[in-house]
């Protein structure tokens, strides 16, 4: 039996604790369903019936019906940051880890910034998104200098308001950014465009934000599949988290419940088409993890799942649905990283008549190669497919 679409949710940062390595990323404890249920107790019917009762400590719930296959993956990336989650998703693990800045970008990358952009910067610091624009957004519109900053991310993010910079010179900052500034030793996962709007004291990030990939070193899934001729559709932060590379369509969207409208119309239209259907739900993390909110965390994930009854329902026989999340970021722990944690692998398909065990799986590229391995390809280096365990 072979799946003429796989669909693949992302739920970005929703990690089930656990990493045997997590002591070395200094995150042993971390948990991000189980501390988010432990305070505020979730409700997930849609979920537990995927089967995430069976692998995330979340208890106040019995489970019933469960009608998917579970298990939960390990990263061997040397990461625990987005690009390096997807990335292994489809074959490529990150070997060496992206430069992070643990006091800010050194003066001269900055340099090289202002010579190749033409702009000077403010900023150059480690902050939150929100409240840099807050603290610097008068200064902004002083200079018209784009706000310079970073995380404990691999990240080179510049934020602009639409009247100081208008998006599409934004973008182009960024490009440059990506290809003439942040190489070499400074080769940072991703550019982030972080635009902006609002008056000072009530600035607001619009969902016009745009990532700007490091190109990867190895063929991923994607490619394999469009050259074989099949389709393969990103929603939301994909289309730029792998570069567009492989991508047959890519769909930018604003936030989680516009994801899931636009992944139900493109599984719509998509019928007619074998292939991949890829989707990044990215509010988790941005919105409610980095920020440590666990009540807006907790009410994010059951909008979710909310929103992921109605989709599973138009699931077909010849389709298989998985639901992942690709680090951790436990909104109870320390900080505002990300945190280092296996994550769910949760399958569903109404013509897969037994929930299976998936067990514990190696490598995220696990998930790679059972798409390969449905689709009847070859050449990945990494992963073990899981489809006859669903079979």
């Amino acid at each position: 039996m072979k799946f003429n679409r796989i669909i693949v949710i992302v739920t970005d940062s929703v990690g089930a604790g656990g990493a045997p390595d997590a002591e070395r990323f200094g995150d042993k404890g971390a948990d991000t369903y189980g501390h988010i249920d432990a305070k505020v107790p979730l409700n997930l019917p849609n979920l537990r019936r995927m089967g995430l009762g069976k692998v995330a400590n979340i208890h106040h719930h019995e489970d019933t019906d469960v009608v998917g296959s579970y298990g939960l993956m390990e990263e061997i990336s040397m990461g625990k940051d987005t690009t390096s989650g997807h990335w292994e998703f489809m074959g490529n693990p990150v070997e060496n880890p992206f430069p992070t800045f643990e006091k800010a970008f050194p003066k001269d990358l900055l340099d090289t910034f202002t010579e190749k952009t033409g702009y000077g910067y403010i900023g150059n610091e480690i902050a939150s998104g929100t409240e840099i624009i807050n603290r610097l957004g008068a200064e902004h519109f002083k200079t018209g200098k784009p706000i310079v900053y970073t995380s404990a991310d691999s990240v080179f993010q510049i934020a602009a308001h639409n009247d100081v910079i208008p998006l599409e010179e934004l973008y182009r900052i960024c490009d440059i950014t990506r290809r003439e500034v942040c190489v070499g030793p400074y080769e940072v996962g991703r550019i982030i465009a972080r635009p902006f709007i609002g008056e000072q004291g009530h600035f607001v990030r619009t969902g016009d934000r745009r990532d700007y990939s490091s190109l990867p070193k190895r063929k991923m899934v994607f490619s394999y599949l469009s050259e074989a001729g099949y389709a393969v559709v990103g929603v939301g932060k994909i289309g730029d988290i792998y570069a567009h590379i492989g991508l047959t369509e890519s769909y930018h969207t604003a936030n989680n419940h516009e994801d899931m409208v636009v992944l139900r119309e493109q599984l719509a239209a998509h019928r007619k088409n074998q292939g991949l259907l890829m989707a990044n739900f990215v509010d988790f993390d941005s919105m409610y993890g980095h920020r440590r909110d666990v009540e807006g965390y907790a009410n994010c994930l059951e909008s979710f799942d909310k929103d992921l009854g109605p989709l599973m329902a138009e699931i077909q026989d010849d389709e298989l649905l998985v639901i992942t999340a690709d680090h951790g970021n436990d909104p109870t722990w320390h900080g505002t990283d990300h945190t280092r944690e296996r994550v769910p692998v949760l399958a569903y398909s109404p013509s897969l008549k037994d929930a299976v065990d998936l067990g514990i799986r190696k490598t995220y590229a696990d998930l790679g190669m059972t798409i390969m391995d449905n689709f009847g390809l070859t050449g990945l280096q990494f992963g073990t497919s899981f489809l006859t365990e669903l079979r």
